[in-house]
């Protein structure tokens, strides 16, 4: 027969029990973490001697190269959690082509000629390099996979490439090359060069993105006395702008339906989407727009401003300007990735 202490002792462990079931059961659940935001920018500084290679996190900066030779950087892509960037490096006498990853450099020419990279993509494991190596008289479009160079053209004319873009297992790159008189802009799928101008006067294809079947290219075409801002869908072209100023489109961006293009007309920066223009900058003073990124419902512009006798590397994020530089030296902002982790 239980006595009065084990009954007792009995009641007080199961109200214990319950009591802690219940604090178990309201357990709040641990908050949910909000996406980060990480803004990546590639670009120069000058120290006033020699420009050096730059690639600022958040607004953050980092050299790429010592200052020791001229250095630029002037495309980014990450990939997982790896940071590609590309440029090139001078050695004393040539720009060598120059890939960076996570920070440390790879050169992909040996500085014997001149060399530059102007566009960096990855697709699963493999990394595209695109920009143009002179032979030694004329610069010869070429494409890097993994280091190993794939020239586009013949070296008979000079020509270069500006971008490049993978969709699946196709390769397409844009730019120019000479017919001996003038710049035609051009298209490359997979090594199959597309003209995207007759050659009677100017061009030049400056960014490209592939969007389902739709290759769309932002660009300038000289119309006789004027350089116009412009695009081509699918090879067929639309001004941006009516040629009363110098005008290029430089950067090319599709999210959903829509196509972004950046660039600039006179002294402003443009943005236009679906074609109708916005224009970020007053024109009061000369700006650049090199670049464009949509993360979401934000808008990323990338260039630079010379309110007086210096080029400040600029970040416009849903057109409300960020100074990337104080203005101390020369500096410009080519070109901008956003990630969202």
């Amino acid at each position: 027969m239980k006595t009065k202490l084990q009954v007792l002792s009995l009641l007080l462990l199961i109200c214990f029990t319950l009591s802690c079931s219940k604090d178990d059961d309201n357990t709040e659940p641990e908050a949910v973490k909000e996406p980060v935001t990480d803004v990546y920018v590639v670009g120069y500084e000058s120290n006033g001697v020699n420009k050096i290679a730059k690639i600022w996190k958040n607004g953050i900066a980092t050299p790429l190269t010592n200052s020791a030779n001229d250095a630029n950087a002037t495309s980014v892509y990450v990939a997982g959690e790896d940071v590609y960037v590309g440029g090139y490096e001078n050695n004393g006498t040539n720009n060598i082509a120059t890939l960076w990853k996570n920070g440390v450099k790879t050169p992909l020419t040996d500085g014997a000629n001149n060399a530059l990279i102007l566009s960096v993509f990855v697709s699963g494991t493999d990394v595209y390099a695109a920009g143009r190596e002179s032979n030694g008289t004329k610069n010869v479009a070429t494409v890097w996979k993994n280091g190993v160079a794939m020239p586009l053209t013949d070296g008979t004319n000079t020509a270069g490439l500006q971008s490049i873009y993978v969709s699946g297992n196709d390769i397409y790159t844009a730019g120019y090359e000479n017919n001996g008189t003038k710049y035609v802009a051009m298209v490359w799928k997979n090594g199959i060069a597309m003209p995207l101008t007759d050659g009677a006067n100017d061009a030049f294809a400056y960014s490209l993105y592939v969007t389902g079947n739709d290759v769309v290219v932002a660009g300038s075409e000289n119309d006789g006395t004027t350089n116009v801002a412009m695009l081509w869908k699918n090879g067929v072209k639309t001004p941006l702008t009516d040629g009363t100023f110098q005008a290029r489109a430089s950067s090319v961006f599709s999210a959903g339906d829509d196509i972004y293009v950046v660039g600039s007309d006179g002294f402003k920066v443009n943005l236009w989407k679906n074609g109708v223009v916005n224009s970020i900058t007053d024109g009061n003073t000369f700006a650049s727009g090199n670049s464009v990124f949509i993360s979401e419902n934000d808008t990323y512009v990338v260039g630079y401003e010379r309110p007086d006798t210096k080029d400040i590397a600029t970040l416009w994020k849903n057109g409300v300007r960020q100074p990337l530089t104080d203005g101390t030296y020369k500096a410009y902002a080519n070109a901008v990735f956003v990630t969202k982790n």
